[in-house]
């Protein structure tokens, strides 16, 4: 893992041919005849041993484990991948890693009803005993992770870095209760710093994982799409919420439904395509709502879209003075039924 100009390819086809305490005897001829180059030869001739054994120093400590492929606790569904990793560095629950998994990602910037939908169906889906994988950034996957924790669930980040550190550094709390009640898992070493084209790999690991992706909010050009495309390539199930033509956040959703994804209203939309009968609470909700509304504010709730809608329209449909409308909405904003947005204008979000 510490040579250089060594990826997982390249590992993966050196394993088949040598052990690593053959290929480490070799001669540099043959690690020329390998195709190995200059650099990694130097690298094999002189390992820095010191890095070495910071890095068996941080696996000799409680929860943290670095599992090859030959290993019984290597996850066998990352193994179907053109290019598992051959190491995985975990902290916490390794168990976890072979369990049904489903992963839920989406925008770095959702609205407030993505991050309830990702909370609430990470909630459920939690109760039906999958494990929930994404990638600890901010928004739908920070969102998806807490939603698991709330119900005592489990769930598995995927980190771009190294397990050292904490990437959002915002998230070091969220983390660190994710360690203590599932997995943190990189494919990287102790020491990796954040870097852009870490991010796709970290993101094949999170499909690879997992038998199904959901996809809650995305923008036509998001990471998550990525994610989406190795799903498929991966033989994954793709899942993805609907949402309204005007909003940004919903045309990568869209792009995937047309594309084949399956629309998910449900929880059991997901149970059905996994064909996952015998689980538990299959008729949770995705979110429930109490009406502790009257007459007239549930009226005005009824014609504010889920895209967004304007006073001077709410006025209009109801008939009722602007200070009236303005009123009731404060108190339907207050409550947590709709989210101001620019221009004066509201939007439902349960």
């Amino acid at each position: 893992m510490r040579t250089p100009a060594i990826g997982c390819r390249t590992f993966l086809k050196l394993l088949k041919t040598h052990t690593p305490e053959q290929l480490f005897a070799e001669s540099a001829a043959n690690w020329t005849r390998l195709g190995l180059k200059s650099e990694t030869i130097a690298a094999l001739k002189n390992p820095d041993w010191a890095v070495i054994d910071t890095d068996l120093a941080w696996i000799d400590q409680p929860n943290n484990w670095a599992i090859t492929i030959e290993d019984a606790l290597y996850p066998p569904l990352l193994k179907e991948l053109s290019d598992p990793p051959p190491v995985l560095f975990v902290r916490g629950n390794i168990a976890l890693l072979t369990l049904p998994q489903i992963a839920i990602v989406g925008s770095r910037n959702p609205s407030t009803m993505g991050k309830e939908t990702a909370f609430e169906f990470a909630k459920s889906l939690s109760h039906c005993g999958f494990v929930i994988t994404s990638g600890l950034a901010l928004g739908i996957d920070a969102a998806s992770h807490q939603g698991a924790l709330k119900v005592g669930g489990f769930t598995i980040a995927v980190a771009g870095t190294g397990l050292d550190r904490v990437y959002p550094a915002r998230h070091k709390d969220l983390a660190t209760e994710i360690v203590n009640k599932g997995a943190m898992v990189s494919e990287f070493p102790l020491g990796t710093t954040a870097k852009a084209n870490h991010f796709p790999r970290r993101n094949r690991i999170i499909s690879g994982l997992s038998q199904g992706l959901l996809v809650v909010e995305a923008a036509k050009q998001s990471g998550s799409l990525i994610t989406a495309r190795m799903a498929l390539e991966q033989n994954r199930e793709v899942f993805a919420i609907p949402g309204s033509i005007h909003n940004p956040l919903a045309r990568g959703c869209n792009a995937l439904i047309r594309e084949g994804a399956k629309l998910v209203e449900t929880t059991q939309d997901i149970l059905e395509e996994l064909n996952q009968y015998n689980q538990q609470d299959t008729d949770l909700p995705i979110a429930t709502m109490q009406s502790i509304l009257d007459l007239g504010q549930q009226t005005l709730l009824n014609r504010v879209q889920f895209s967004p809608t304007s006073i001077d329209d709410l006025v209009t449909d109801s008939g009722e003075p602007v200070e009236i409308i303005s009123s009731m909405l404060l108190i339907l904003e207050l409550q947590g039924y709709l989210e101001a947005t620019a221009g004066g204008c509201y939007v439902r979000i349960k």
